[in-house]
């Protein structure tokens, strides 16, 4: 089924102030999960109720914390989530990033104590609409990447986002986890009963597999961005480690969690990273966003493999979901739309999908 964006959006926010959530922060929280839907990543919007339903039961998030600013700098500034959901909290990092770089050319923002914040790219895409380059990575829930040549979970899916200015309405923007897959996609794999690609995937006992529950119920795991040590799986746990020290280790938060807290991490044991810096430090902006634009431009216009799917730069394919989206509506499972529907029903929020 298919329901139009603000329908969408607004169910979000209803069960999220159902369960006792600010409403500045349920607003902000169902501003991004509706734009990760929109832009078709699917796998950080709407589907993550239910795991944060799991969470707040368990007593493990906070969802009634607000954030706020613990220590700051000119160029820097630390946030403490409170334990709850990380989407308040990143924003106010982003924000107070690309406060800090307009007046003095760059700043970073690390979020301690926090949890799940959504899709990275929303917030890169916060400084590349505001002129500057932008940069996020996090920590993920979980234990659920193994490192090159390992047979064990010991990384998050923990991504990287980049963005840059372009051509106004279409910045370079990448928003990448650095495993093969979002484990937000194995799940709604399972949400479905459909079985995973080959490569995403492997068994408790370091076999490949193409059974969702494989990861999700049997301790199993995800691979590194790369698949194989012969598919150069080592670049992408490469760039796991330094997620986790860029953002982990700068906000004080854990690096690694032990294996037995892989189902139950402790609260706000995530922590995020942000960084905006001002392109004008070392030219004119406006040209230099000219040049991000032009580039950009070249690369679509490279002559494709398959003349049918041309040459997308990254952001292109996320927009071009929104467009089709905003107009046609965004899809949900059967299986995803029963989930949120009981879960409408338990917080006593208002059913607005019949």
């Amino acid at each position: 089924m298919t329901f139009p964006h603000e329908k969408h959006r607004a169910q979000i926010e209803a069960i999220l102030r159902a369960w006792n959530m600010a409403p500045e922060g349920a607003a902000i929280a169902a501003d991004v999960l509706a734009w990760a839907d929109l832009c078709g990543i699917d796998s950080h919007g709407m589907s993550m109720l239910p795991p944060y339903d799991k969470l707040r039961r368990a007593g493990l998030l906070n969802v009634e914390a607000a954030p706020k600013i613990a220590r700051e700098t000119p160029v820097s500034a630390v946030v403490d989530a409170g334990g709850g959901l990380g989407h308040p909290a990143g924003k106010l990092a982003m924000e107070t990033a690309i406060k800090k770089a307009k007046a003095i050319g760059m700043a970073t923002v690390v979020v301690r104590n926090t949890a799940h914040y959504g899709a990275c790219g929303y917030y890169t895409k916060m400084a590349a609409d505001a002129g500057l380059i932008g940069m996020s990575t996090t920590t993920t829930p979980g234990v659920t990447v193994a490192p090159t040549g390992g047979a064990q979970g010991r990384l998050g899916t923990d991504p990287w986002s980049m963005s840059a200015p372009g051509e106004p309405g279409r910045p370079f923007l990448l928003d990448m986890a650095t495993a093969t897959v979002a484990s937000g996609k194995v799940r709604n794999k399972a949400n479905e009963k459909l079985p995973t690609p080959p490569g995403w995937v492997m068994s408790r006992d370091g076999k490949p597999s193409t059974d969702p529950l494989d990861l999700l119920e049997r301790k199993g795991y995800l691979t590194s961005l790369g698949g194989t040590p012969d598919g150069a799986s080592h670049k992408g746990y490469g760039l796991a480690a330094m997620a986790r020290v860029m953002s982990a280790g700068l906000a004080g938060a854990p690096m690694l969690l032990r294996p037995e807290q892989a189902s139950a991490p402790p609260t706000g044991s995530l922590a995020h990273f942000f960084l905006a810096l001002d392109p004008g430090l070392f030219r004119d902006a406006d040209e230099f966003r000219a040049d991000v634009a032009d580039f950009c431009d070249s690369l679509r216009a490279t002559t494709p493999v398959d003349p049918a799917r041309p040459v997308q730069v990254a952001g292109d394919p996320e927009r071009a979901s929104a467009a089709r989206r905003m107009r046609d509506g965004i899809p949900v499972g059967k299986g995803l739309l029963a989930q949120v529907k009981a879960l409408a029903e338990e917080s006593g929020a208002a059913w607005l999908l019949g």
